[in-house]
């Protein structure tokens, strides 16, 4: 009995490792098609991807950009785990980010002129933590609003999230260029060019630069590393508690694999729906605050939503399915994918590949990542069927045949 209890542990083990090795082959295949490409373009693959490797993790710099490039995805590869485990696809993270943006740079614009005075704008006090806070909150709200809608929309007008939220990311750039061009309009900026961006924030509603205490000077201290990044892994952390550990969480996700079940159950459909779009367009406007108070301590935009986001909108639904629908997960994804773009910088600059290659190389992960799932449900459907249909650890049934001895012989 205690021979087979091992046997299955270990089945058990090695399935979930065959259950996690598809995303890898789907990046593998994805890698593939891309070297396809790169020798269509007359580069070689491998002096390619050694390019772009070094451009990711090849110094401390290029480290610390990679981070950089990977804390918005990984706020909005949190948000778009939460959402899809609700049942919701939510494509509105541009936009969402571009919400809490503004929020969050009204709300420190507003407090760091009341409150900060000018003399002492270059000075770090106790107030920095409050107006910092404030300004987080502000964009985290923002950005929930506006992911709430397109939630309110579908759960009580069945209006498909898809088409709502690629909309309101419309929309979303159109209220920045309104504003940015209008009274968010840096004053220094009236009556000349006109450039569209606000204000450079005080010193007060700044995130401070992380660095690590290895080595003299300290690592990344002489970097654009900030502290979004820790904010980030720690609520990603604190969601996968909420999702796998917690009630609400739990309802979530029942939601997301059978509503009508969770209907019969007793749960409020509706309400998750739209509760799991909420969070997600929160995290999404966190991504948003957090790259103007860590990183560019101004919003401009050159009119277009990726001249401000960086598409980290969309790239954090391929770092969200890469990772697994986890909230853990998505921490080396958004990694992964913040080194791509680093990286084909240098591939760029080094061999004349246009760094677009990587949008390619994004939509290959996601067709082959999204394969690899209907694959692993498929699988999982198989599995339950064999044991459903094996025979209990004390032998067969005697509906079936099975003697008293064998009976006893199995139990030994």
């Amino acid at each position: 009995m205690v021979k087979r209890v091992s046997q299955r542990a270990w089945a058990a083990r090695l399935n979930r490792l065959v259950d996690f090795s598809p995303v890898i082959i789907a990046l593998l295949l994805a890698l593939l098609v891309a070297s396809v490409l790169l020798v269509a373009l007359n580069a070689d693959p491998l002096a390619a991807y050694s390019a772009m490797l070094e451009g990711a993790v090849g110094s401390e710099n290029a480290t610390a950009e990679t981070l950089v490039k990977a804390t918005p995805i990984l706020f909005v590869g949190i948000g778009i785990t939460i959402a899809f485990r609700g049942g919701m696809i939510n494509i509105g993270g541009e936009g969402q980010m571009i919400a809490g943006a503004l929020a969050g740079v009204t709300v420190a614009l507003v407090l760091g002129e009341a409150r900060v005075p000018a003399e002492l704008a270059k000075e770090r006090g106790a107030f920095d933590l409050i107006i910092v806070t404030l300004s987080l909150l502000g964009g985290f709200l923002a950005g929930a609003l506006y992911g709430g809608l397109a939630g309110f929309l579908k759960a009580y007008f069945d209006v498909n999230e898809i088409l709502s939220t690629i909309m309101l990311n419309q929309i979303a750039v159109q209220m920045m260029n309104f504003l940015l061009n209008g009274i968010l309009l840096d004053p220094a900026e009236a009556g000349f060019n006109n450039i569209p961006k606000t204000a450079r924030l005080v010193t007060a509603a700044q995130l401070p630069r992380l660095s690590l205490p290895l080595g003299d000077p300290w690592l990344f201290a002489r970097t654009r590393l900030h502290w979004g990044l820790i904010i980030a892994i720690g609520l990603a952390v604190i969601i996968y508690i909420f999702l796998w550990r917690t009630s609400l969480g739990y309802r979530i996700r029942a939601v997301g694999e059978n509503q009508r079940a969770s209907s019969f159950a007793g749960i409020n459909v509706k309400r998750q729906m739209m509760f799991s779009m909420f969070l997600a367009g929160g995290f999404a406007g966190l991504a948003g605050v957090v790259q103007v108070l860590g990183l560019q301590y101004r919003l401009q935009t050159d009119g277009s939503p990726a001249g401000f986001t960086g598409s980290a909108g969309f790239n954090g639904i391929v770092a969200a399915l890469f990772g697994g629908l986890n909230p853990i997960g998505a921490i080396p994804a958004s990694a992964f994918f913040g080194g791509l773009l680093v990286g084909a910088q240098k591939m760029q600059r080094e061999l004349g590949v246009p760094a677009s290659l990587i949008t390619a190389v994004n939509g290959l992960v996601v067709v082959f990542v999204v394969s690899s799932e209907i694959f692993i449900s498929q699988r999982s459907k198989r599995r339950v069927s064999v044991e459903e249909e094996a025979p209990t650890p004390l032998g067969p049934p005697k509906a079936l045949g099975g003697s008293p001895e064998q009976d006893e012989a199995e139990g030994s």
